[in-house]
């Protein structure tokens, strides 16, 4: 899945100036508009540390469900984090339209570009999304160690994503390719976990028979 969303993340360089078009010309409203903004939640790190927490107190299994569900979310926001440091793109909020999308990449590591336009280092950090990478991350992590609410996470997810489009804080491509940083994040922490697992296997001593 976390290739498949690079791959869609590429494609949709192609579609990223229409999407945004479109949102600007047709804002959500209603109840719908109040759902998809709070489904930002899912992927803000502060509201992501209290869902972890609240899973170590309900589960069982207490402080050992924190770092299998705090790596794939929180850790992979920070990785989305330092690629914004070395990729810089203009937010779709941030400045005038653009006539093709390669104007609205900077160059390599933005914060030592001055910008005339705008001050904020905020307005050069579109890609990628780490609210997105958060969310997807949290998502297949929840997904792994609750696997009946898979559909409900998954889902929780693509509202947050939503949400960063809707907000005119991030392109198509952003939300997809910070998608594949937290699924591929979260299918390294699994593999280690299995791998753990393996090695505890091989190294208990065998019952005598």
């Amino acid at each position: 899945m976390a290739a498949v969303c690079a791959a869609m993340a590429m494609v949709a360089l192609a579609v990223d100036l229409p999407v945004v078009q479109y949102v600007k010309a047709h804002p959500l409203r209603g109840e719908w508009s109040r759902v998809v903004r709070l489904s930002e939640v899912f992927g803000w790190g502060g509201t992501v540390t209290i869902l972890i927490l609240t899973a170590v107190v309900l589960d069982r299994r207490r402080w050992r469900v924190f770092l299998p569900l705090a790596i794939p979310s929180l850790g992979a926001g920070l990785i989305a984090d330092g690629v914004k440091l070395l990729i810089g793109r203009w937010r779709p909020s941030a400045v005038g339209t653009f006539s093709s999308v390669s104007e609205t990449f900077i160059g390599w590591l933005p914060l030592l570009k001055q910008s005339t336009a705008i001050g904020s280092n905020y307005a050069m950090q579109s890609f990628p999304s780490a609210h997105a990478t958060t969310a997807a991350g949290l998502a297949a992590a929840l997904a792994m160690l609750y696997p009946r609410g898979r559909w409900l996470f998954a889902a929780f997810a693509l509202l947050a994503m939503l949400q960063r489009v809707e907000a005119q804080a991030h392109y198509c491509s952003d939300v997809l390719a910070g998608a594949a940083i937290g699924l591929a994040v979260s299918a390294g922490v699994s593999r280690w976990h299995e791998v753990r697992g393996q090695r505890s296997e091989v190294s208990r001593p065998k019952a005598d028979l």
